[in-house]
């Protein structure tokens, strides 16, 4: 029992500095962006860079802890969005703009999870290279929206097969137009999410809610 016990304070002492050396990550990055490097991070948490190594293995296992840590926190008010007491078009409006809100935010945030560093060739100790990291992130997002969409939608026989489509499809939408939005600011946040909306409006109007779902 007492062994038991004590194995429970140490994992729970081991997520709680997990969750320290974390939101030390997460200062440099609104600091750096995709220019943070591992030797900053170690020293904003006051540690030398092979402990952080000892709890995250690498710069990849860092990044993926981030990306999880900021993937969660937009699905949840991703969903939210979608959860709200409202008309469908409305809902679909509110989803669009909790995103494009949350790369506002956060743009130094946004830029590391999705973008390499701006340097040519970086050395190992300048920016983690995320580019390739990206579309993991996105296929996780586009498979949790496909799946909102199949409980919630009657898209007919392939059902399944369409909320995944329509999933995928309106993340990597909502991403490239983001991206976009976010560099250059063309137009204005509302003007976009109602441009967006537009443009997926047609077939999402049409189609009846799941029978017993909660309606999208």
């Amino acid at each position: 029992m007492e062994t038991t016990r004590q194995a429970e304070r140490q994992r729970s002492a081991a997520e709680r500095r997990r969750r320290e050396l974390l939101e030390a990550a997460d200062r440099v990055v609104l600091r750096d962006g995709p220019k943070a490097s591992m030797n900053a991070i170690a020293a904003e948490a006051g540690i030398t860079k092979p402990i952080l190594y000892r709890h995250f293995g690498d710069k990849g296992g860092l990044y993926r802890a981030l990306a999880k840590r900021h993937t969660d926190a937009l699905l949840s008010a991703l969903r939210a969005a979608l959860d709200a007491p409202a008309e469908r078009r409305e809902r679909v409006e509110a989803t669009l703009d909790t995103y494009l809100a949350a790369i506002e935010a956060r743009p130094q945030v946004y830029r590391f999870l999705m973008h390499p560093s701006d340097d040519a060739a970086p050395s190992p100790e300048q920016g983690f290279d995320v580019g390739r990291h990206s579309a993991p992130l996105l296929r996780r997002l586009g498979e949790e929206l496909g799946k909102v969409i199949a409980e919630r939608v009657d898209l007919g026989p392939d059902n399944e097969q369409m909320a995944r489509i329509w999933g995928h499809g309106i993340v990597g939408m909502m991403h490239a137009a983001g991206d976009w939005w976010l560099g250059d600011r063309p137009c204005s946040r509302a003007q976009l999410v109602r441009s967006l909306a537009d443009l997926l409006w047609g077939r999402l109007a049409e189609a009846g809610d799941r029978p017993g779902g909660t309606g999208f």
